[in-house]
């Protein structure tokens, strides 16, 4: 893979799509240019349903951020989420073939890591799903736990926990067709929690334990990292969206105008509320306008958004988690701006809660203000986590290359003895 500076990321969500292109300035730091942002309507809960429509956002999101950059794209690094993901974990075993210290010992070296993941990754999947991220968790050399790199240890026996996130074929599939028919290559497929994870958790959280969560519009996809590493991967088929529904079906109104008063009106936490607070509706049909009062939109909003965490918890339980989870619970995606989503988590979760915006780092340039909020988590994530994993393709062809240039080198040398005890 050619890394030509410019890295360009795409998250296609159930409401919206979003493209980031970011360019690496003569300093090493990669900068967001562009930015584009359409509706979307060819997906639900994460999974392709109108093609056209998808592809149509997709190509509009990347030209806003091409006119924005003055950079032209060709590939990107997509994010996929969810109701067609899974997560379990697993574990493998296999014996130190490296290098020998003693007619006992062994060092373990890279092939050693790379066969006991493999190892690990030998688990029985549905023929309709195929295997997205496989993340090392931790490793047991021996009897010694807890190992995060085993490279040049002393060992017989090598052990690896790792978390395997799987995805439906015809989801990636489709989502892949939609990219390609719009003009663009796909780098890889990579789950949109993690790049959000990417974006604005801390290592301190990650290895304290944290929940995270991305209210999206379809659906609602959480994350767990336990020790730093992720350790569960679930999506609740409810979202955003849902809520949206739920206020146009009760005050029978169109879907259009019950966004609007979820955004710049809705709430799920009583005390945050005025008690004369009203918000007006626009009539349908040339009838008058109608007013609302806030009060109102909060008993249809907040049963929704606790059924939610309701699920959430009930899954967190169901976990048996081996520590508690000392980061709390950080919230992105849209849904995360709505007011009152902090309290109602920290009540229910039984967990301290923020709001999870891409953070500054400083690998990371022209991140204004108006990206730092929990909608640009996942796209952010993603230009950073493309940009590392693309400089870690080149690093390893690096490797490779002068590996075989070694192998090359010996292989002359030994023609060459060869020769000289032959023939001179």
């Amino acid at each position: 893979m050619v890394n030509n500076g410019i890295v360009v990321a795409l998250d296609i969500g159930s409401t919206c799509v979003r493209a980031v292109i970011c360019e690496r300035d003569d300093d090493g730091i990669l900068k967001i240019m562009g930015v584009g942002s359409r509706p979307s309507s060819g997906l639900r809960k994460g999974v392709v349903v109108n093609i056209e429509a998808t592809l149509r956002a997709v190509a509009a999101a990347i030209e806003d951020a091409e006119m924005m950059s003055g950079l032209e794209a060709h590939d990107c690094w997509m994010g996929i989420g969810g109701n067609h993901i899974n997560g379990l974990n697993s574990r493998g075993v296999v014996g130190v073939s490296g290098k020998k210290r003693d007619s006992r010992e062994r060092e373990i070296g890279q092939d050693d890591i790379d066969r006991v993941i493999e190892a690990a990754k030998a688990v029985v999947i549905p023929t309709d799903k195929q295997i997205l991220e496989v993340i090392p968790q931790n490793f047991k050399v021996d009897d010694q736990k807890g190992i995060r790199n085993p490279l040049d240890m002393i060992g017989v026996r090598l052990e690896s926990e790792v978390h395997i996130i799987t995805c439906t074929v015809t989801g990636a599939q489709n989502l892949i067709k939609c990219v390609n028919r719009a003009g663009f290559r796909v780098n890889e497929l990579i789950l949109q929690t993690l790049a959000a994870g990417r974006s604005v958790l801390t290592q301190e959280e990650m290895d304290l334990g944290v929940l995270l969560v991305d209210l999206g519009g379809g659906t609602t996809d959480a994350l767990v990292y336990v020790d730093g590493t992720p350790y569960s991967t679930y999506t609740i088929p409810a979202g955003g969206s849902q809520v949206t529904s739920d206020i146009s079906i009760i005050k029978s109104i169109s879907l259009e105008n019950a966004e609007k008063i979820k955004i710049n009106a809705g709430c799920c936490w009583d005390d945050l509320l005025e008690d004369d607070e009203v918000v007006i509706v626009p009539g349908v049909g040339g009838r008058a306008p109608m007013t609302i009062p806030r009060s109102l939109i909060l008993t249809i909003i907040k049963p929704r958004m606790e059924e939610i965490f309701k699920m959430i918890k009930q899954h967190i339980e169901s976990l048996n988690l081996p520590r508690f989870l000392g980061g709390g619970v950080v919230l992105t995606g849209g849904g995360a701006q709505l007011s009152g989503v902090l309290e109602l988590a920290t009540d229910m979760l039984r967990l301290p809660a923020r709001l999870g915006s891409p953070m500054p780092v400083p690998e990371l340039g022209g991140l204004v203000d108006e990206y730092r909020n929990p909608s640009y988590a996942t796209v952010i994530g993603l230009a950073l986590e493309g940009d590392r994993r693309s400089n870690q393709d080149i690093s390893q062809n690096t490797t490779d290359l002068r590996k075989r240039e070694k192998q090359n080198t010996a292989l002359i040398d030994k023609l060459r003895t060869w020769l000289k005890e032959e023939f001179l």
